[in-house]
């Protein structure tokens, strides 16, 4: 996991071989950056290529709002970790999309309103063995979302 000390040298690499990078905020417990607005303070003077990865679980498990923290890092975010939480605090843990406190619908209202092209990635921590159920719980929720928000 990147520190500010390092992003110099992730900024040159990004440039050498023309890559993009994004930083993933870790919430309660990351001293580096616990959410995306952390992040995005010491990224946003580097190349355009460092971006972000939003973990909008982990950014309602350190108490900030996620709406408005995508909203304000929208120029640079190039990833997404899609997941629910069952409590906006250091305690919460992954649940099924719809099930926890993350206003979901919102969530996709948000990303769609600062344009996201990017991928929305499913991630599930819970059931560690045999999350296939629940994977599949979660995916039919945010369809039934997406294809209410094109309705």
């Amino acid at each position: 996991m990147p520190t500010a000390a390092t992003l110099p040298l992730i900024e040159r690499k990004v440039a050498e071989y023309d890559i993009a990078v994004a930083v993933h905020n870790h919430g309660p417990g990351d001293k580096h950056f616990p959410t995306p607005g952390s992040a995005y303070d010491k990224i946003k003077n580097l190349d355009p290529r460092v971006g972000l990865c939003v973990d909008v679980g982990h950014t309602v498990r350190y108490g900030d709002d996620p709406y408005a923290a995508i909203e304000a890092c929208a120029d640079r975010v190039y990833d997404f970790h899609l997941k629910d939480v069952t409590s906006a605090t250091a305690k919460g843990t992954t649940t099924i999309l719809g099930r926890g406190v993350i206003d979901m619908p919102r969530l996709f209202r948000t990303l769609r309103k600062i344009n996201y092209p990017g991928v929305l990635a499913f991630e599930y921590e819970s059931e560690a063995n045999d999350p296939l159920a629940s994977v599949a719980e979660s995916a039919g929720y945010a369809r039934g979302i997406l294809a209410g928000l094109d309705a």
